[in-house]
């Protein structure tokens, strides 16, 4: 018994493209050829998208899935596989589409609500399958809806719920939903419509005033704000002005508050009544003229030198008839000073400041504008120095001066003068700085500083600075009589000297040998100075050179030198007469023994 499978073929019945809940067939037909007429056992597996729906054992060869009502999760890819007698064979894949999807079902929790409550809506497919998106309506009588969306990836419903707001009256709810499908999205058509009645907690608040109109600043002004509540439980009244709450009651139906006008109270009030989530608010604008202007502070003057007086008057335009009073600001509080309409005082610098009149008509307080005024002490005579103490630079460097004033009330203007040429101007409380950075070596003048500031004594200018310019040293060298060589015992001299550096400057002589020696030094107002040194030995012969600074704190080291100490001429006689005696009696004893052997 010998058989083949030719092919399998899938195929869907009525159409690959079914609308939503017509009946369709998934058809797996096997094409097999046998040896002879033997019955054949085929084993059908149906898979949709990789998963396995539908299996069945047969003696024939085709094999039908039915479904009896399809829905749009019935989309898919399908394919049909068929084992038999230890073979199998698959068919090719078919895509099958179910357009259209179910209606969708809409429940509401609740058909009367009040309003600041919830309506909680449940939205429902029951015979389609996840995942799900869900969009429900709320709408108004004339209105556009609101919507809400929520995805469901687990479950085919959902649940939301919409605030019912005031001015909700009956409200019309219904739900749609869509699904993702072959690349796009196909959406359900609405559900039922449900109605929900809305009723009021209360009814919208009354807000008026007392006295309605012609209100003046000094009036005193009572508000009322009340509403009509179905019960009183959990109910309160507040009444705002520019987000300001005023006062508020709780489990009352009315609210009362009263105050003095002032033109600050002109605005826009609003009164509101909350109970739960539900609120509704009343706004009343209110207009409160103004009874007198703000009183006007004027100084006699606003700068002024200390001990001088100071005159202070308040007024208020067309108002004689106030109470008066004047006052120093402080940020700890104001500091009153007198109970009147004027101020006369002598001042010191300690009553700069900002000054402030207040004028009281019938409870009625209102503010000046603060004045500043400023009181100058003079300044001092300035002191004008070098910041780094000594009145002197080095050649080359910058000069840093500091003009300072002990006393004076700021601001000071400094002014730098070199000789009589304006440098710098500076602007600051006690002192300045200068910086000069164009020294000469053969600058002869001087420097100076003014100080002045508001006070009328005018300018005061400090003494005049000589500053000491140091040149650097330049070009040491170094000599020495005789020069390089010496006998033995006698005398050297040495001369150090500089091309050019300021006075005194000081010079060393150093002998170089396993470390420098010092020899010699001394400071001297003059560019050289000269070193004796008496009965020269053989250990001064070395390395000599000098070194020579000033207060320009450089080191300049010369040239070196290298001295020799030979031997004197006593001793080179001692020597040759200690050489030439031997030889001379060698001599004379060859002589006489010649001359003896002669005669024998």
């Amino acid at each position: 018994e010998v058989f083949t499978f030719n092919k399998v073929e899938i195929e869907v019945q009525p159409s690959f493209k079914v609308k939503n809940g017509d009946p369709m067939s998934i058809v797996c037909h096997a094409d097999i050829s046998k040896s002879t007429d033997f019955q054949l056992k085929h084993n059908f597996t149906v898979f949709k998208d990789g998963k396995v729906v539908f299996t069945t054992v047969s003696d024939k060869g085709d094999a039908r899935y039915e479904i009896l009502v399809a829905r749009s999760s019935d989309t898919g890819v399908y394919e049909c596989t068929v084992e038999a007698g230890g073979k199998t064979k698959s068919s090719n894949s078919l895509r099958v589409w179910v357009k259209g999807m179910t209606k969708p079902i809409l429940t509401v929790e609740k058909k009367e609500v009040l309003e600041g409550e919830v309506v909680k809506l449940r939205c429902e497919l029951p015979e389609e399958e996840p995942p799900l998106y869900f969009y429900f309506w709320k709408t108004k009588m004339n209105s556009t809806p609101k919507e809400k969306d929520v995805f469901e990836p687990y479950r085919n419903f959902s649940v939301v719920e919409f605030a019912v707001e005031e001015g909700d009256n009956i409200l019309q709810f219904d739900c749609f939903v869509k699904r993702y499908i072959q690349s796009e999205f196909e959406s359900s058509e609405h559900s039922n419509k449900t109605l929900v009645t809305v009723r009021e907690p209360f009814i919208k608040p009354t807000l008026s005033i007392k006295p309605s109109s012609n209100i003046t600043e000094g009036d005193r002004i009572q508000f009322e704000c009340s509403t009509v509540v179905a019960r009183m439980r959990d109910i309160e009244i507040i009444l705002q002005k520019n987000k300001t709450i005023l006062s508020s009651v709780r489990d009352e139906k009315i609210l009362k508050y009263s105050a003095v006008a002032t033109l600050e109270d002109s605005g826009e009030y609003l009164c509101k009544v909350e109970q739960g989530k539900a609120s509704k608010t009343t706004k009343l604008n209110v207009d409160v003229s103004e009874l007198f202007p703000k009183p006007i502070l004027a100084a006699s003057m606003n700068k002024l030198d200390e001990n001088k007086e100071l005159t202070l008057s308040c007024s208020v335009s067309g108002f004689r008839k106030a109470n008066f009073s004047i006052l120093r600001k402080n940020s700890n509080g104001d500091v009153w000073l007198k109970n009147s309409r004027n101020l006369t005082m002598r001042v010191n610098v300690n009553d700069t400041g900002s000054y402030i009149c207040k004028a009281e008509v019938k409870g009625i307080v209102k503010e000046s504008k603060p004045v500043r005024i400023n009181v100058y002490a003079p300044v001092s005579k300035p002191a004008l120095s070098v910041v780094s103490g000594l009145p002197e630079v080095v050649l080359g460097k910058p000069l840093r001066l500091i003009c300072r004033s002990a006393t004076g009330t700021p601001p000071i203007t400094f002014t730098f003068y070199k000789g009589n040429e304006v440098k710098k101007t500076v602007i600051n409380d006690t002192y300045a700085m200068f910086l000069d950075e164009n020294i000469r070596q053969n600058d002869k003048r001087g420097y100076k500083c003014d100080a002045k500031n508001n006070h009328s004594s005018g300018v005061k200018t400090s003494n005049i600075l000589n500053i000491t310019v140091i040149v650097p040293i330049r070009n040491a060298s170094l000599g020495s009589v005789p020069y390089g060589v010496v006998e033995d015992g006698g005398e050297m001299a040495f001369l150090c000297s500089v091309s050019e550096g300021s006075w005194p400057i000081l010079f060393r002589i150093f002998r170089k040998t396993d470390h420098e020696v010092l020899l010699f030094e001394k400071r001297e107002n003059a560019d050289r100075v000269m070193w004796r040194k008496e009965a020269m030995n053989r250990q001064d012969t070395g390395t000599y050179y000098c070194m020579a600074s000033n207060r320009a704190n450089v080191d300049v080291k010369s040239h070196p030198i290298t001295i020799s100490v030979i031997l004197a001429s006593w001793q080179k006689g001692i020597i040759a007469a200690f050489v030439l005696i031997p030889i001379a009696g060698a001599v004379i004893f060859t002589l006489w023994w010649f001359l003896w052997k002669k005669k024998k």
